[in-house]
């Protein structure tokens, strides 16, 4: 499918077909993502949203403590901190 770029006030924009957006469940003002690639391919995605408690379910709570993390255990007071 070919499409013109067009100007919009000082931006340049790219106009999807309703029967795009309809298939790919996408509406006006939907946040995405645009990149491109090694290729030259425009790669326009769905903005990924992260729950806290999926990102947690990845951890592996048995891992060791990262050595930067194990410095705060044995780190001193400077001014007023209370710990």
């Amino acid at each position: 499918m070919d499409i013109v770029l067009r100007k919009y006030g000082n931006s340049t924009v790219a106009v999807l077909p309703p029967a795009v957006l309809k298939n790919l469940k996408l509406t006006a003002g939907q946040q995405m993502t645009l990149a491109t690639n090694e290729q030259g391919e425009i790669v326009l995605a769905r903005r990924r949203t992260y729950r806290l408690s999926d990102l947690i379910a990845q951890c592996d709570s048995k891992g060791p403590t990262p050595v930067d993390l194990a410095l705060w255990d044995s780190a001193k007071p400077v001014g007023r901190e209370v710990w």
